[in-house]
């Protein structure tokens, strides 16, 4: 298996990157990588054994299963900060400890149970980004252990991004053991 610098096995697709401003363009594009996660994931990991969906991506990293079940929650609590943001003026969102959250027992389960839960989890996505007005995609929500305020826009393109980086840890660990 080859070796690749700690950054890239952290980063595959670079960190995230804050736009400098949301066209219809980008926010499309931000829609259409949510909307098709649920199937890209499912593709990837429906191939990999136990033993592989049980391998950590980097030395003292999530295994395999772990980031599946952390996809799930992490967009779980995405759709619920974005509809506190649509329904609340400017709320303070409640943190989660996801390192904490990993080592749960649910954890531990078959990835089928979140990938389920992120196929709903994104349609409920996809149906409201689709819905809304400039306003709307302007309102937003604070995180108070970061001190940053995220709009829906901002949210729509960091989970597009957070999508796109977690299933590139499966994809390039998978590269990794053919070679």
């Amino acid at each position: 298996m080859t070796t690749l610098p700690d950054e890239h096995l952290r980063y595959p697709i670079g960190r995230f990157a804050k736009p400098n401003e949301y066209n219809a363009e980008l926010l499309a594009q931000s829609i259409e990588t949510i909307k098709t996660l649920p199937a890209r994931l499912r593709a990837e990991v429906i191939k990999l054994t136990d033993a592989q969906l049980n391998t950590p991506y980097r030395e003292g990293g999530w295994t395999l299963k772990q980031v599946v079940h952390h996809l799930a929650d992490s967009h779980m609590n995405a759709l619920m900060r974005i509809k506190l943001a649509l329904t609340e003026d400017h709320p303070t969102i409640k943190p989660y400890n996801e390192a904490g959250w990993a080592m749960q027992t649910d954890y531990r389960l078959p990835v089928e149970s979140s990938l389920k839960m992120l196929e709903g989890i994104h349609q409920h996505m996809v149906a409201l980004f689709d819905s809304l007005d400039e306003a709307q995609w302007n309102r937003s929500f604070l995180h108070p252990e970061r001190g940053v305020v995220y709009t829906i826009a901002l949210s729509a393109a960091m989970y597009a991004w957070h999508s796109n980086h977690h299933l590139a840890h499966i994809t390039q660990t998978m590269k990794l053991w053919s070679e």
